[in-house]
């Protein structure tokens, strides 16, 4: 079997979690490729599972040690990264793998594995959405979710750069569309 990689990427907000979740949910040969973070984790998260977090220091050996297909300080003194073991971990068990990754991870991802990547942009209508959506998580101070909306526009800007745009205004709708162009991808 030939892995394929399914890259999920969005502002945040843009409901790429919940449709990562759905999509491993209707799909037995996907596995989730955990991501690295220095962030403190949420109470709603766990290790090993939503993130493996570790420290700046540890995070930045890493990145001397090339441990990382990709890795980002996404905001300042915040790093998420993936990490090379994850993957070959994945592979080791013959499974297909998705990510769910900031805008900038994804492009970087879909770079380094080529057509075996299926790259998805997860759009939403406009920015009030998306602050609704933030505000509605829960999990953002005033200052980081300025930060996320100052960063989404630029984001936006990009989501081109994917070989697939879902807009996410109805999130049964973009399940649907969504489930349909990975299970083509994963059988070509």
């Amino acid at each position: 079997m030939k892995t394929k990689y399914i890259i999920l990427s969005a502002p945040s907000g843009s409901g790429k979690s919940t449709i990562a979740s759905f999509l491993l949910n209707e799909i037995e040969s996907l596995s989730f490729s955990v991501s690295s973070t220095n962030r403190k984790k949420r109470k709603n998260e766990n290790e090993g599972i939503d993130y493996y977090f570790i420290s700046r220091e540890k995070f930045k050996s890493h990145i001397e040690s090339d441990d990382f297909i990709e890795w980002e300080e996404v905001y300042i003194n915040h790093y998420k990264g993936t990490l090379k073991s994850e993957i070959d971990r994945l592979i080791k068990e013959k499974r297909n793998i998705i990510f769910d990754v900031d805008v900038s991870g994804g492009i970087n991802l879909k770079k380094y594995f080529g057509n075996n990547a299926l790259s998805v942009f997860i759009d939403v209508p406009n920015l009030e959405i998306l602050k609704n959506r933030l505000l509605v998580r829960g999990s953002e101070n005033y200052k980081s979710l300025m930060e996320r909306i100052e960063k989404s526009k630029f984001e936006i800007k990009m989501k081109d750069e994917f070989d697939v745009i879902i807009m996410n205004d109805r999130m049964s709708r973009a399940k649907k569309e969504i489930l349909t162009i990975v299970k083509n991808f994963i059988k070509k």
